[in-house]
């Protein structure tokens, strides 16, 4: 299980095959009644989009941390790891990429409200139809979906700020400690 971890931290290639299989298995979900040649089209076309975004995410980012975006992703893992390099450079990128993915989510922090508040509207959207239509299990199902969802976004939110803020702290009085 590791093994696989690593690779998908690691590879934009098999983020990709991942996305394609889920993206496949939930447009066939949806989709029984089409050709399986639409399923992967539509999955090919999804993950195509989803790994093109992803990569110009990829590119920015590195371009304003001032390093590749494979040393992106190598100081993210270390990030998650609450791993403080002990490169001045290495921790100068890490220091940048703590500040920009902090103000990034600051800045996501005020639409945040209005996400959660759509999400919660269409939930209770589809239980107010389902008291409507006599068909409870569907909507049921979904609001607590929403709300599993909704309270996953927090749970990684609250977790990522930890994680950036602990790192900033710690490359601070590294910096401290080395001058």
């Amino acid at each position: 299980m590791d093994v696989l971890k690593r690779r998908l931290e690691r590879s934009l290639a098999a983020q990709s095959l991942l996305a394609f299989v889920l993206a496949m298995g939930i447009t066939a979900l949806f989709r029984r009644d089409q050709h399986p040649v639409v399923w992967v089209v539509q999955a090919a076309f999804y993950t195509a989009l989803s790994v093109g975004v992803l990569s110009w995410q990829r590119r920015r980012t590195a371009r304003s941390v001032g390093t590749d975006p494979d040393g992106v992703t190598d100081l993210a893992i270390r990030i998650r790891r609450r791993d403080v390099p002990r490169d001045p450079e290495e921790r100068a990128a890490m220091r940048r990429l703590v500040a920009e993915s902090l103000r990034r989510v600051e800045r996501g922090r005020r639409w945040l409200p209005y996400y959660l508040g759509f999400l919660g509207l269409i939930a209770a959207g589809l239980l107010v139809l389902g008291a409507v239509g006599g068909s409870w299990v569907f909507p049921a199902v979904f609001a607590a979906g929403v709300a599993a969802f909704g309270c996953w976004i927090l749970w990684m939110r609250r977790r990522s700020l930890e994680r950036l803020r602990f790192m900033r702290e710690a490359l601070g009085r590294e910096d401290e400690r080395v001058s």
